[in-house]
């Protein structure tokens, strides 16, 4: 059985065909994720939103959730009715955290 080993966009990082051959995850790049080569940027701009400027723990932890930041940061590759898919798991994977975390 694989750990989980979460992010605080809701993808689990044991879960993408990435981690640990390009990329050690979310939280152990601080969000220098593999990817922001291609995108032009340092950070992951969901990651910098959440765990840097908002300090929180994870995207279902914020009001705004899903932002813009989801939107305009999905993998072009992907269609459409499979980003939806993808942020539908995505937000599930976040309420269920956001529970678990809310408990005593």
């Amino acid at each position: 059985m694989t750990k989980e080993i979460p992010t605080v966009c809701g993808i689990y990082c044991d879960e993408c065909e990435h981690f640990e051959k390009d990329c050690p995850g979310c939280d152990e790049s601080d969000g220098s994720v593999f990817w922001t080569e291609f995108a032009d940027t340092d950070v992951c701009p969901v990651h910098e939103c959440c765990a840097n400027e908002k300090q929180l723990a994870h995207c279902g932890l914020c009001d705004q959730m899903p932002c813009e930041k989801y939107f305009r940061f999905r993998d072009p590759d992907v269609s459409e009715e499979e980003a939806a898919k993808m942020l539908e798991k995505q937000k599930e994977n976040l309420m269920r955290r956001k529970r678990e975390y809310e408990e005593p």
